[in-house]
């Protein structure tokens, strides 16, 4: 039998599925952190159980996982309701099978299945025209009904080549051990063979140098012979340097579902409560011109806030309640010193402005994140493997760049977190720079390549979401 280029294609993406590459390096480098047991799943099927708190310089941190995982696939079954019934069956089975094998922490592994307009649109239009849910903040604003899951969009500072994908699915894998990472991932796309095809495979990493551990991006960026590697700092969680997991700055819980906060609600019937929303999208980060161009004060400013001193060793930099940055406070930054810092400008947008009594019965107090982020580094040029590489851009050697993954209530609360980095902040109030501006905050070292957002539904709803409907 003759393969095609497509069968090609699809045969590289399924070896990719279980490959290492550099990525083998990490459990050489560095010991698997100890973890609580927990087998209980909740219904978010995005919350990820047993994350381990550790006390670094006084704050308290999360550790995430060492080895991630992101897989984005296009369905590729028949568009009929058996078809689809099917396959939902089929992959249902494969999710139930990794449960029972693996706990839902890191020391086993995370499933975290995302559904992209995409395939709404193609196979389930007439149900997702009913049942899917409302951004009801948005839907104001605009004076018109919006999704709560939207298309994603090119942002100021993004550059014109950034690819706004339209993927019909992506699954984040995530455990401190990778043969569980490939285990899973060629379970739910090897085995389950004629539903999916696959686009894209994304690899990485997260570990920070707590409780006296080895950190890894220093050591996997000099592996790799990526430029300025030798800059990144020792105990760095980030190639950037700053630790980004502060337990402070995470939403806790169930703050991201869907309707926890009443931005939008779980649809018709409560479908999709216990839902949330995915943004996905893949970053270069230039490290030569970060710790270069600017020195440890400019970058804890450009980070953070303007005028902000923190001791030359610490990169755990506190971000509670009380350190909330207000919109007057970004434009008093911005017209004293010409510049906004990162974490600042989000603020008035992924911080509640109040106390707010969620839908679950928990009180969540002002100053509180909104965003579950599950970010991790990567040395993917842009990614590990590509079902299309002229069109995504895909070079030979590593790069230093991240993989960013944010679960938000809604896209319209992300594109509101995203704006604010560009000085679009939410009461309207624009402050001016060129796009990638060094006063822009971290948009000047970074360079986004692609974006997606995606509806990840409850537990019991995650495979072929509405086709039950059909």
């Amino acid at each position: 039998m003759r393969l095609t280029r497509r069968g090609l294609l699809a045969g590289a993406g399924a070896s990719a599925l279980g490959a290492a590459g550099i990525y083998e390096l990490v459990d050489r480098l560095t010991e698997a952190p100890r973890r609580a047991h927990v087998f209980t799943r909740p219904r978010e099927q995005h919350l990820l159980q047993g994350l381990r708190v550790v006390d670094d310089d006084g704050v308290e941190v999360l550790v995430p996982p060492l080895h991630h995982q992101v897989v984005t696939a296009r369905v590729s079954v028949r568009d009929s309701p058996r078809a689809l019934r099917e396959a939902r069956l089929a992959f249902e089975q494969a999710l139930v099978t990794l449960e029972r094998r693996f706990e839902p922490t890191p020391a086993g592994l995370g499933l975290t299945v995302a559904w992209g307009l995409p395939y709404f649109e193609r196979f389930v239009p007439a149900p997702a025209q009913r049942y899917l849910p409302v951004d009801h903040r948005a839907s104001k604003g605009r004076l018109r009904p919006v999704r709560a899951v939207v298309d994603a969009i090119r942002f100021p500072s993004d550059p014109d080549a950034t690819v706004l994908e339209r993927n019909d699915l992506a699954v984040l894998l995530r455990s401190d051990k990778r043969e569980h990472v490939a285990t899973g991932a060629r379970a739910l796309f090897d085995a389950v063979g004629g539903i999916f095809e696959l686009t894209s495979v994304r690899k990485g990493f997260a570990g920070g140098g707590f409780e006296g551990g080895r950190s890894l991006p220093k050591l996997m960026a000099l592996a790799a012979g990526v430029p300025g590697a030798e800059l990144v700092p020792e105990s760095a969680q980030l190639f950037l340097g700053f630790t980004s997991t502060q337990r402070a700055g995470m939403g806790p819980a169930r703050i991201a579902n869907l309707e926890t906060l009443g931005l939008s609600d779980g649809g018709p019937g409560g479908y999709f409560a216990g839902g949330t929303t995915m943004h996905l999208s893949h970053l270069f980060e230039d490290l030569e011109a970060w710790y270069v161009d600017f020195d440890h004060d400019q970058r804890v400013e450009t980070t953070f806030r303007p005028a902000l001193r923190v001791a030359r060793a610490r990169l755990t930099v506190r971000q509670d309640p009380e350190d909330v940055v207000t919109i007057a406070g970004n434009v008093a930054d911005y017209r004293r010193h010409g510049t906004i810092g990162h974490s600042a400008s989000i603020m008035p947008s992924s911080r509640l402005q109040h106390d707010v009594e969620g839908a679950d019965g928990n009180l969540y107090r002002k100053g509180t994140a909104i965003p579950l982020r599950a970010d991790f580094n990567t040395l993917d040029n842009p990614f590990f493997w590509s079902a299309d590489p002229e069109r995504d851009g895909q070079a030979d050697g590593p790069a230093a760049g991240l993989h960013f993954a944010s679960f938000n209530p809604t896209s319209d609360d992300f594109h509101r977190n995203r704006l604010a980095m560009d000085g679009r902040l939410p009461d309207g109030t624009r402050l001016e720079f060129e796009p990638r501006a060094r006063g822009q905050g971290l948009n000047s070292v970074l360079r986004t390549t692609h974006r997606q957002n995606f509806l990840v539904p409850p537990r019991r709803r995650r495979s072929f979401p509405l086709s039950e409907l059909l």
